[in-house]
């Protein structure tokens, strides 16, 4: 997707948004607006419509001569990882903290696009960390989940960043991260297995080194059923 924001290129020229698919997809004037809702890129849109047409549909019939921007102000929101990034999600929401009890965020949600096939993944984030000498707003550990979620994605690499990203802010004793998520390009192609779920960790510091640390993670991780390893 390139940097084109309300409309315009980053080269500061305005494409001709009635292309490629013969004139056919139509931009309104609220479109051409630069409100943060109406912000889209029309060369991404242009390249829906061109798909529309190589799938053997009519861009211009009713129910599609408004999907490709439809489907560019999507990407643009699902994607929107790319322009977010942890340092100014967390802000000035890290305290200093005398704890050193674990603090977990059981079942953030999680949406994301799978890099294979650009198809949906979906699941439960579980995060926790060890303190030392320093917390952050409880509110901060869903946003961090959303800078890595909200981009083309692999599970395994999601739960990566997710916990090094922790790491990075907090030098905690410990971190440990789980993604429970189901796969639409196992559910609706390919295999098709429907009750398929990928489960994914990542462990750092004390939650590696300490097989108590980590069995209490991994329980209150599991909603308190026994951990096995």
């Amino acid at each position: 997707m390139s940097n084109t924001k309300g409309g315009k290129r980053a080269n500061g020229r305005r494409p001709n948004l009635a292309d490629p698919v013969d004139g056919r997809v139509l931009v309104t004037e609220a479109d051409r607006t630069g409100s943060p809702d109406a912000e889209y890129d029309p060369e991404y849109a242009s390249m829906v419509g061109a798909q529309l047409a190589m799938l053997g549909e009519d861009p211009a019939r009713e129910g599609l001569r408004r999907t490709p921007v439809r489907v560019a102000r999507a990407m643009r929101w699902l994607t929107r990882g790319y322009e977010l990034d942890v340092e100014r999600v967390v802000g000035g929401a890290v305290f200093a903290s005398e704890s050193e009890n674990m603090v977990m965020v059981r079942d953030i949600d999680l949406y994301s696009l799978c890099e294979h096939h650009m198809l949906p993944f979906f699941g439960k984030v579980h995060v926790a960390y060890i303190p030392d000498k320093h917390i952050v707003g409880l509110s901060k550990l869903p946003r961090i989940v959303e800078v890595f979620a909200r981009r083309l994605q692999v599970q395994e690499r999601l739960t990566e960043e997710i916990a090094r990203a922790i790491e990075a802010v907090l030098k905690p004793k410990g971190v440990g991260v789980v993604v429970e998520a189901s796969h639409l390009c196992m559910m609706m192609r390919g295999v098709e297995k429907q009750n398929s779920k990928t489960i994914t960790s990542a462990l750092r510091g004390i939650f590696r080194s300490d097989a108590r640390t980590r069995d209490e993670f991994l329980r209150l991780a599991h909603n308190g059923s026994a951990a096995t390893r």
